[in-house]
């Protein structure tokens, strides 16, 4: 690793942005073709493994204690490979407390596990029903892929090889009735994140998006209900459209902050190039916001004291 950690009670004294979480879209193709995505293919771009592992060495020294690899579909790029490779870098080199993963799911292979199970906090599985045919109609499938099939199995592979198993919601016209909790509290994820289905600029809604996903938004009435639904399952963690839209701070391909403050997202210059105290300032991140909808929780699984 290169140079040393930032002082975070220093950086913040000096009006600095700690990077404590961080959320690196590497790739954004993606194997499926939800009609929601709000990060969707525009780019084929992925950089080159060592300047993906520099910039990480760069956020590590401004203070990241966690990195979630996403996309996109981060398994599609190298069947996983390139993603392994990172993962392993974070934990064993880099020595990040929590290094997670989102992800459909569909790609996964029990050899990926064996390989870099180990280095692996977190993974978060995205799954919108549990009935088929609504996956379907939202997209969330590949051909003749079983999209429930490949969550089954996923989850199996993370008791077998210790990972913590999460599940990631989206909430849309499709499935803001759907009863949920017996499956998901079957499965008995560490978290289930259940976020309502968000309107950005340029991706899934304008005359510039490769998706038009407004027929898929839903009232905050309606999220409230689904929540209502589902309120029996104690690992719910729901974020609304405002909790949600700057509270992340998001990376993407080229490795440039995404600020959704103006409801699109608006890149800063890469961190390779001006370095994560400068590139940060136009993340439009809001910490008070992160803080409030629980963004800091027990994410290292050394820490969960979980029964495998």
């Amino acid at each position: 690793m290169s140079g040393s950690s930032v002082d975070c009670g220093d950086a913040k004294a000096r009006g600095v942005t700690i990077p404590q979480s961080v959320n690196y879209h590497f790739t954004r193709q993606c194997n499926y073709h939800c009609g929601f995505c709000f990060h969707t293919a525009k780019t084929s771009f992925v950089l080159p493994i060592d300047e993906a592992k520099h910039g990480l060495d760069l956020l590590r020294d401004a203070g990241m204690e966690k990195i979630n690899f996403s996309g996109g579909e981060p398994f599609v790029h190298k069947k996983g490979e390139f993603l392994g490779e990172l993962v392993h870098y974070c934990k064993n080199t880099l020595q990040l407390p929590s290094v997670t993963i989102v992800s459909n799911g569909s790609l996964i292979t029990e050899e990926w596990f064996r390989k870099y199970g180990e280095s692996l906090d977190i993974l978060a599985i995205s799954c919108d029903s549990f009935d088929e045919s609504t996956n379907s109609d939202i997209g969330r499938q590949q051909g003749s892929k079983n999209h429930l099939v490949s969550l089954t199995r996923v989850r199996q592979w993370c008791r077998d090889y210790k990972v913590a198993f999460k599940v990631n919601t989206v909430v849309n016209t499709y499935n803001w009735k759907e009863d949920m909790s017996q499956e998901i509290l079957q499965l008995d994820p560490v978290r289930w994140k259940v976020f309502q289905c968000l309107l950005i600029e340029g991706e899934n809604v304008g005359p510039e998006a490769r998706r038009n996903a407004e027929s898929f938004v839903i009232t905050d009435e309606q999220f409230k209900s689904f929540l209502d639904i589902n309120d029996n399952v104690p690992q719910l963690v729901p974020e609304s459209n405002t909790a949600m839209r700057d509270s992340y701070l998001i990376l993407d391909e080229y490795m440039r902050f995404l600020d959704c403050t103006q409801g699109r997202k608006d890149p800063s210059k890469s961190i390779l190039d001006v370095g994560v105290n400068e590139a940060i300032k136009f993340s439009g991140f809001d910490e008070t916001m992160y803080k409030k909808r629980g963004g800091h929780y027990v994410w290292s699984k050394a820490d969960m004291k979980l029964e495998w």
